[in-house]
């Protein structure tokens, strides 16, 4: 039987890694479906956002309240060229219950300076929260922009209240963000009909940028005693800014690890850039690799280069889950 320990709903990620190791508590269930994990109360979503002073997206069929964070502070740029930060530099924090409900979740990814980065190390860990991983989503950015995952356990107030205090006096907080810059929206720069047809999903327009998000609905992926999806940061994507004729993208690629190297080959074939390999949370199972990519050229042939990419997931690969 599980420790007792498994039913205090502040039960910690370590404890949780520990004791799943040992009785393997959420083992993979192909085509399971998200509806298994309970939802949010209204009064839970209410205190959450009241907590981090800022309004969410609250997805019924994911279970999951997202709530982003844009660093439209910062003026980036990438080789020289102007970037929106809706490109890429938004980061986000997300909170869902346990599948069995008895303890709640929280991941985010914050966007940082590298000045700002062992700062909030310091601050993450004292409000009792985890990190995750540090790394690059870019290349040739100017600033330096760094990327730390976050997690945690604790009932959903609880944990907003913990991240709350850890980006509390940084630029992160949701009060000390400007609006957004604006400019030509991407529903007029791009044919996202014929964008969407190519990469068959549809795409969310967001000042001007849009982005295709796609999950795993072919996997289910357990971390700390929560399924992860698309709305808690197990999704492919890809950002496109520009226009038609001259677009940038930049994106991610979620993938098992029997399933990388098959990606890298597929996305350099279509001339796109790796700039990043690595993990983005502790503890999943089966364990995911992200894969950050980036490319200039004619739009479609761009999103052709991610469809083609996402093509590959889900297939047997060797030395592969």
């Amino acid at each position: 039987m599980p420790s007792t320990d498994a039913m205090n709903p502040l039960f910690s990620r370590r404890k949780w890694l520990g004791l799943s190791a040992m009785v393997g508590l959420y083992p993979y269930v192909a085509g399971a479906e998200s509806a298994d994990t309970p939802a949010l109360t209204p009064e839970e979503i209410r205190a959450v956002e009241e907590r981090l002073g800022k309004k969410g997206t609250y997805s019924d069929k994911q279970a999951t309240l997202s709530i982003s964070l844009p660093r439209n502070d910062l003026s980036v740029s990438i080789a020289g060229e102007p970037t929106p930060i809706t490109f890429g530099f938004s980061g986000w924090v997300a909170i869902k219950r346990t599948i069995d409900g008895r303890s709640a979740v929280l991941m985010g990814d914050t966007v940082l300076l590298e000045t700002e980065v062992n700062p909030l190390i310091s601050a993450v860990q004292r409000a009792g929260l985890e990190v995750g991983a540090i790394h690059n989503h870019f290349f040739y950015e100017n600033p330096r922009i760094v990327f730390m995952h976050v997690h945690g356990m604790g009932t959903p107030e609880e944990l907003a209240g913990k991240f709350a205090e850890a980006i509390r006096g940084t630029a992160l907080t949701p009060a000390a963000q400007p609006p957004a810059k604006t400019g030509k929206p991407a529903g007029e720069a791009f044919d996202l009909p014929a964008l969407d047809a190519l990469v068959g999903s549809k795409a969310a327009v967001n000042g001007m940028t849009c982005k295709y998000t796609i999950g795993r609905e072919d996997l289910r992926v357990v971390a700390m005693g929560a399924e992860m999806t698309p709305a808690i940061g197990l999704n492919s994507w890809a950002s496109l800014a520009g226009d038609m004729a001259a677009a940038r993208i930049a994106g991610d690629i979620a993938m098992l690890e029997g399933e990388v190297n098959e990606v890298i080959r597929t996305l350099r074939t279509n001339g796109l850039e790796v700039v990043a390999l690595h993990h983005h949370m502790l503890g999943d199972d089966p364990r995911m690799v992200f894969l950050h990519y980036y490319g200039k050229g004619e739009a479609r042939k761009l999103v052709s280069g991610f469809r083609a990419a996402l093509d590959v997931l889900g297939k047997k690969h060797p030395h592969g889950h």
